[in-house]
């Protein structure tokens, strides 16, 4: 990329050797002396009172080193930062609530030792009616998953802009639909795992392969009853994580054995665990009701969401609110109204996954908004560009806009995919074909989530080597955080990005930060990494200046070397300057420091109204579908998807660009396949056997495009891109379907079943959708050349990869 040395450069992964070679240590790996083996004992029922817990024939099990039950816990409440309700505890003390609840845990010499005694606890229950879906949650009557909150609402949130009543009486057309989505796992091959271990002085160390170590330093420090400076947290490499990986009970429920027993032990879930007794994404029935004018011009929107919180409540509030809120600030829509209710079940608790309920949203959003246009005869994607945001726009929720690429992501989606030439050109036969687009926006970290600071830090230690370690609070999931910031602080020192490694993060010796959500590491991490980056450089500059005996401002580093701007050969090499601050210092490692704090964001969105701006920047993205439906079987065919996004500015495109497609490979699962399937509260496919995530050999034909709208706010410009890339598939997918068939889903997923039961029902072959045209002259796939399809002068131009 012109102007720069390694921003812009595919670059691999730094630890991409040692994963490719099986030599990577994940956290499920961790083996210390001495270690023993931890298992929980869960509940079989999903509602009941627990009258006894008889662990004696256990205890008696050769191997057995302790046990834990509620008998043994602190009674503190395990809650997560930045919010409120209290409703959980390490184990069930009176009643299970969800089948999966913690009961008991046993520390034994081996795993089969533990599983054994763990089948030998006898517990007496009394069972409880169970309530199983949030709207029979909702009726007079329904039994009370927590009897002291005298409801099953865990959360109610209501607010507005504008006037949304006026805006639909003013509107010549409103579409109303009612969407669901479905119980989904973030299907992490590598299972929650953890090792601790208590040392002689009263702390605890946890090895996690965790998203954000502060901050379950935080959870569970309140759950064991201790101080946070007493819990050490070492980051593993992560097996996976889509937002599954953070507070995780089994963390401190193993952390109360190894102080029990006095020995390191390990614990891990199996498969079922995960599928039981994780934290899935949150389900929700969306209502969804668009007002606005026969031009296409957009007046109002309200959504009403009931969320299946489960049994007790993660971060759910916090996902409602976003989902609630979020899209309304894709299109210039200036009335809006939005409530949710959070509903207790007797199922597994729900939590992040990737998206943070921005995905849910908008396939309800982004379908409607199709809707919205079938009504009034109008191209959907024309739709989106004569509403779609631009740069500058204050949204009516107070969202600033740095940078803007909707409209480019657009136009660019649209041509690479055909679009003018293939919608509403299904043919004709036994097969059709649709195509269909999507939009999203999300947020580049999320100041609504935690309510002490936002922001970063970071410091970069240089040593007499020339070789560079950088410590940042931000954690790599395996989304290349580690090699983002190394391009970052390398580009900005002048070594080679091989010269810089980033350490896993380490409550003791790391910045105090809040890890990875919200599509924060990139632009709130990588700018204290530019930071610190940029005060390293200061420190090496002026050595270099005096030595070379120049202007500072003069002195330029690159590929390892500092010389002076027109005078290549005037140079000292880094690990020569980095030296001589060592020895000027006494020995001193020359290390740079930096904090990125956000300007211009609400400290914390107001509670009611929830007005303010989150974010320091919003990427944007378009995604086109193109299915194929067959009619005898429902089965449908995904051919091609192209996904175009704003990220700012690319830092790594190979990175970049396996992103996206890890992301669309995801939002096919939630559109097409995957769902938990529940019978009165049980999983009944709780496994990989039977939850049909989708394989590398069921992705379709992509097109993966940037454009690059360089954000005021960002490091070198860039700004998130992990989260959206998932967000507009489902919808793009939903929206290909009703240009195949003429047929709207409103319930995820989209089975070969649910297609072939709406076809029954049309009459299958005897109707189409009212915009079909005749059968198109061209096969479906064609290689179009980015470069015949250029955008509007002046605007920033795409990328293909």
């Amino acid at each position: 990329m012109a102007g720069f040395n390694i921003i812009g450069k595919g670059v691999p992964l730094i630890d991409a050797r040692e994963k490719v070679t099986g030599k990577l240590e994940y956290g499920t790996d961790m083996v210390l002396p001495g270690m023993l083996h931890g298992k929980v004992l869960r509940s079989p029922l999903p509602h009941a009172r627990v009258l006894s817990i008889d662990v004696s024939k256990a205890l008696r099990l050769s191997g057995v080193r302790a046990i834990a039950t509620a008998a043994d816990a602190p009674t503190a409440p395990f809650t997560v930062p930045g919010q409120t309700l209290d409703d959980e505890l390490l184990f069930a003390r009176d009643k299970v609530r969800f089948i999966g609840d913690e009961v008991a845990a046993v520390a034994a010499a081996d795993l089969d030792t533990a599983e054994e005694a763990i089948s030998l606890i006898e517990v007496e229950y009394e069972p409880l009616p169970g309530v199983f879906d949030p709207e029979d949650a909702l009726k007079e009557g329904a039994p009370l998953v927590h009897e002291e909150h005298g409801s099953n609402i865990a959360n109610r949130q209501k607010f507005g802009r504008g006037d949304f009543d006026a805006a639909l009486a003013r509107a010549d057309v409103v579409y109303e639909g009612r969407f669901v989505t479905s119980l989904v796992h973030q299907g992490y091959l590598e299972p929650h795992g953890v090792v601790a271990s208590w040392d002689s002085s009263g702390r605890v160390t946890l090895y996690l392969p965790i998203q954000t170590p502060v901050m379950v330093r935080m959870s569970y420090a309140r759950a064991l009853g201790i101080s946070e400076d007493r819990i050490r947290v070492i980051q593993y490499p992560l097996g996976g994580g889509f937002g599954g990986k953070q507070e995780c009970k089994i963390h401190p429920i193993c952390a109360l054995l190894a102080k029990k027993t006095e020995k390191p032990v390990r614990m891990a879930n199996t498969r079922r665990d995960e599928f039981i007794a994780s934290l899935p994404r949150l389900p929700m029935i969306i209502n969804m009701k668009i007002a606005g004018s026969s031009d296409g011009t957009l007046l109002g929107k309200s959504i009403r969401i009931i969320a299946d919180n489960g049994a007790y409540t993660n971060y759910a509030p916090a996902i409602m609110y976003s989902a609630l809120m979020r899209h309304d600030n894709l299109y210039r829509i200036p009335n809006l109204l939005a409530e949710g209710l959070l509903v207790y079940t007797n199922k597994i608790p729900t939590g992040p996954f990737r998206g943070f309920g921005n995905t849910q949203a908008h396939f309800a959003f982004e379908s409607a908004i199709d809707m919205f246009a079938a009504k009034i005869g109008m191209d959907p994607a024309e739709l989106r560009l004569k509403n779609a945001r631009q740069k500058g726009d204050v949204t009516p929720h107070g969202w600033k806009l740095g940078s803007c690429g909707l409209s480019e992501c657009i136009q660019e989606a649209m041509n690479d995919a055909g679009w003018k030439e293939k919608r509403g050109n299904a043919g004709t036969g036994r097969k059709r074909h649709g195509i269909g687009i999507a939009c999203c926006l999300h947020v580049s970290g999320n100041r609504a989530v935690m309510p002490a600071f936002d922001g970063s830090s970071s410091y970069i230690r240089i040593n007499q080597a020339g070789k560079a370690l950088v410590f940042t609070s931000e954690t790599d999931l395996g989304q290349g955080a580690r090699t983002t910031f190394a391009q970052i602080a390398a580009e900005r020192i002048g070594l080679r990005v091989e010269d810089v490694n980033v350490a896993l993060v380490d409550t003791d010796t790391s910045p105090h930060g809040w890890g990875t959500w919200g599509d924060r590491a990139t632009t709130l991490g990588g700018n204290a990494v530019l930071a610190a980056a940029e005060d390293a450089r200061r420190q090496l500059v002026e050595i270099a200046a005096a030595k070379l005996e120049a202007n500072p401002q003069d002195i330029v580093g690159e590929n390892g070397r500092l010389y002076v701007a027109g005078a290549p050969n005037r140079s000292i090499m880094i690990a020569e300057a980095a030296k001589a601050f060592s020895y000027s210092k006494s020995g001193a490692i020359l290390t740079g420091q930096g904090s990125y704090v956000p300007d211009d964001i609400v400290s914390v969105p107001d509670p009611v109204n929830k007005y303010g701006n989150v974010s320091v920047a919003y990427p944007f993205a378009a995604q086109v579908a193109e299915v194929e439906v067959d009619l005898d079987t429902g089965e449908v065919n995904i051919l091609r998807l192209t996904a175009v996004h704003d990220l700012g500015r690319i830092i790594n495109p190979k990175g970049a660009r396996g992103q996206v497609i890890g992301a669309v490979a995801q939002g096919i699962g939630f559109a097409m396949t995957e769902e938990m399937k529940t019978e009165n509260g049980k999983v009944l496919n709780a496994s990989f056997k039977r939850y049909d995530v989708l394989r590398a050999p069921d992705m379709p034909e992509m097109s993966v495009g940037f454009v690059e709208t360089v954000d005021p706010n960002g490091p070198y410009g860039a700004k998130g891109l992990g989260e959206p890339a998932l967000n507009p598939t489902a919808p793009a997918i939903a929206n290909a379907i009703y240009d195949a068939v003429g047929i709207r889903f409103h319930e995820l997923p989209i089975t070969p079943e649910k297609v072939l039961a709406a076809l029954r029902r049309k009459g299958r072959r005897t109707q189409q959708p009212r915009h079909c045209r005749a059968p198109r002259g061209q096969p479906l796939h064609r290689e179009i050349p980015p470069q015949q399809h250029p955008l509007q002068a002046g605007r920033p131009q795409p990328h293909r990869l």
